[in-house]
């Protein structure tokens, strides 16, 4: 969520590893950590952390509140300010079919160190970080884009290390990044970025980001423009509408009440479900999801009926698109990777809820 400085040519994130601050023993599989250790080791790191930028929450909160939570997470922002990290342990209910973290856990886990990051800099988590300004004006964050690319999904037990940052999009929006990592070893498992924009929580209305807003949040914006993709890269590639008939479809789709956010409306994780539920089973034996990306066009209410429609893309699309994209230099493409177009809309109108492109790489079992 912060400026846009495109007259500065934008760096892109290397995958070097790097050593983790916060963790100084590696968990192991077969000798698990101790707890009072783990857990006393973190706090002292987290603290740490906070107060080499003045944002360390007090050391006594009557009745727990958001200064124990505080220091409690294993999350701290860096040394400059400008991003935060915050370490996660795959919990076995975060685990599919394959015994590893579902995409839904990860854009679980990305929304959430979000929200850790924009309350450690002073942000509203009511309405997903929310300034002074925004909360006077009725505003609230919307989800116009997300772009996740996972080359290795972490099991349960590992330990991932999140790392988020924001800047501007233009005149309407703010951007998003995000870089997970094995902690242990310190390779990059996945990365991903999004767009947001603001509406205005009364009339549902979009609105500008005003300069006032913006002023709130740009001493938190890196000085010069930092992508976790290149510019060419899939995460900015128009998604072609799904044509009718589909391949595939799933009708009549409900929303859950634990489906629907504090923003009153369902959660943009919901619609990643809701795009899966149409894949043929077979693609699902066979094959894992290697990148996902949703344009949002709709926002979606609890009353509302959702049909997920499915399409497969030509292979020589697939080729064609990603001869020069990040993935196809580092993970490789070939006959093994499948694409597919989404379609999500209202049941009785057909309105336009969501449009989405997935690639699906072979299972290696």
């Amino acid at each position: 969520m912060l400026l846009s400085c495109n007259f500065v040519s934008p760096t892109v994130v290397r995958d070097g590893p790097t050593v983790a601050q916060c963790w100084r023993r590696e968990p192991s599989v077969a000798a698990p950590i101790r707890p009072s250790e783990s857990v006393l080791a973190a706090l002292r790191c987290s603290r740490a952390g906070h107060e080499a930028v003045g944002l360390c929450a007090p050391e006594t909160t009557e009745g727990g509140g958001k200064g124990f939570a505080e220091r409690l997470r294993l999350g701290r922002l860096e040394e400059d300010g400008l991003s935060y990290k915050e370490n996660f342990i795959v919990r076995c209910y975060e685990v599919g079919i394959n015994k590893t973290a579902t995409v839904e856990t990860i854009a679980n886990l990305l929304q959430e160190v979000g929200c850790n990051h924009a309350q450690s800099v002073g942000f509203s988590t009511d309405g997903f970080a929310t300034t002074t300004t925004m909360r006077e004006l009725r505003l609230i964050w919307v989800t116009s884009r997300m772009h996740i690319e996972i080359y290795k999904y972490p099991a349960w037990g590992d330990v991932v290390e999140i790392e988020t940052w924001c800047q501007g999009e233009g005149k309407i929006g703010t951007r998003r990044d995000w870089i997970l990592k094995d902690l242990t070893t310190g390779l990059v498992i996945g990365r991903a970025t999004s767009k947001w924009v603001m509406m205005n929580q009364d009339t549902r209305k979009l609105q500008r980001v005003s300069d006032e807003v913006k002023e709130e949040y740009l001493v938190f914006c890196p000085r010069t423009p930092r992508l976790a993709f290149p510019e060419e890269n899939d995460s900015l590639k128009k998604i072609t509408k799904l044509k009718d008939p589909a391949d595939y479809s799933r009708l009549g789709l409900v929303p859950r009440r634990a489906d629907l956010d504090m923003n009153q409306h369902v959660n943009n994780v919901t619609y990643i479900g809701w795009v899966l539920e149409s894949m043929p089973q077979e693609i699902i034996d066979t094959h894992e999801l290697e990148t996902i990306t949703l344009d949002y066009r709709r926002e979606c209410q609890h009353d509302d009926m959702v049909d997920s429609l499915t399409s497969s893309e030509p292979e020589e699309i697939l080729l064609a698109e990603r001869t020069n994209g990040y993935p196809s230099k580092q993970h490789g493409h070939g006959s093994d990777h499948l694409q597919f177009l989404h379609f999500l809309r209202l049941s009785g109108t057909g309105l336009e809820i969501n449009r989405g492109r997935t690639i699906w790489r072979k299972l290696i079992r």
